[in-house]
């Protein structure tokens, strides 16, 4: 694999324009041309139907995190988008027969796929590969963190050359590890409602997006990096619990793929920033911009996703979906009476918290479930309560008709 690795060819002039205006530069509320993720999944009673733990099976641990940066190639007799840098991190906690049969198995995959060692890296194309061992993990040492009797770490690293990652973003992983296993609020009983003509008594509202909003652009759900990243055993193991972590070092194929076949994997790595940029804004993110204009809503949108659509409608944004920050500021309103929350169904950063302590009330726009292989699955909102209300309809339709209730046009 080479860098700049193609991603989108041959820009359209106003493909240009939309990169230098949204993602280029660091105008904006955070770095649009990066695209991050981090998951870390640990064997503990509390999940242990998702981890497997048992009395005799329990310490485990694996994180991921990958850091993409993307950039715009004008070398070319037309502009193209491409991955400049690629970061991607793997590192195990297991009982050290494991460790040992997983490090043996690398050897042979670094060897199968034509990797070259020197100097204790392993080098194939533009991409390089180191591996460590430790008894005791740097970072476990460092938050006085146990390490399970006979159990051993093994960290896995790709950068593609000439890269500098910096120590504060190598940290990131561990300083959300630090912060402990998210405890899943409770659902109380929130009113139901045909439509948002209650929130009409509660104007002007915030808005709170989650990836909702993405789907209906045609942008994958978030699951789909749990797929490309095998943080989940894959769709297609029935002989695997559905949707249970990938915490065995045996049972995670991700750096295998990374190793046999780089260019195989990268269109995968690539899929959800290109989904994001080749997206257009939607009917809802339209009526936002309508009700923000009319004076309904006011403030930037408030938003998990990385997709750059509410911008793209001519709305501020306030980017939440943070990891150097557990509970990141957001930018309330005074006059702010009310908070609607559309298409995101837990309160990771508290932001609905932090409403409801303002005295603002909640307003969910969700279906409260989706499509999967054809059937509907129920997918209830975390944490709605008594005295919230929630409109079981996706964001477009529900938008559209308070547009209508409020006599505003497009």
């Amino acid at each position: 694999m080479f860098f700049p690795h193609p991603v989108i060819e041959d820009l359209t002039p106003e493909q240009v324009e939309t990169w230098e205006k949204h993602f280029a530069g660091d105008q904006h509320e955070r770095p649009r041309s990066i695209e991050e993720g981090i998951w870390r999944r640990t064997q503990e009673e509390a999940n242990a139907a998702q981890s497997g733990w048992s009395e005799d099976e329990s310490g485990r641990r694996r994180v991921v995190h990958y850091r993409n940066n993307y950039g715009i190639d004008y070398t070319f007799p037309t502009p193209r988008i491409t991955l400049d840098n690629l970061y991607l991190a793997v590192s195990f906690l297991a009982p050290g027969e494991e460790i040992d049969a997983y490090r043996d198995d690398l050897i042979t995959w670094l060897g199968q796929g034509g990797w070259r060692k020197k100097a204790g890296v392993w080098s194939k194309g533009d991409l390089r590969l180191t591996v460590t061992e430790y008894d005791e993990h740097p970072q476990d040492e460092r938050a006085s963190r146990p390490t399970p009797a006979g159990f051993r770490s093994l960290d896995v690293e790709i950068v593609n050359d000439g890269h500098s990652v910096h120590r504060r973003v190598r940290d990131l992983p561990w300083n959300v590890l630090a912060g402990g296993m998210r405890v899943k609020e409770q659902r109380g009983e929130p009113e139901i409602a045909d439509d948002l003509t209650a929130l009409l008594d509660h104007l002007p509202f915030q808005v709170e997006v989650g990836c909702g909003t993405s789907i209906e652009a045609g942008i994958p759900a978030l699951h789909y990096l749990h797929e490309v990243y095998r943080v989940t055993q894959r769709r297609d193991n029935t002989l695997t619990q559905a949707h249970a972590f990938t915490l065995t070092p045996a049972a995670d194929s991700l750096i295998r793929e990374m190793v046999l076949g780089a260019e195989l994997k990268a269109p995968d790595l690539v899929a959800m920033f290109r989904a994001c940029f080749l997206a257009e804004p939607t009917a809802a993110h339209h009526a936002l911009k309508a009700l923000q204009d009319a004076g309904a809503m006011v403030g930037p949108v408030i938003t998990h996703n990385f997709d750059v659509l509410a911008a793209r409608a001519g709305l501020a944004e306030c980017f939440v979906r943070r990891y150097d920050q557990k509970i990141p500021p957001v930018p309330f309103v005074p006059e702010a009476r009310s908070l609607l929350v559309i298409g995101l169904h837990a309160d990771r950063r508290a932001v609905q918290e932090r409403a409801r302590e303002r005295g603002m009330k909640i307003f969910f726009v969700d279906p409260e479930g989706l499509m999967e292989n054809g059937e509907f699955k129920s997918y209830p909102i975390e944490g709605a309560r008594e005295g919230d209300i929630v409109v079981r309809q996706e964001a477009i339709p529900a938008l559209t008709r308070l547009r209508e209730l409020l006599n505003i046009t497009i």
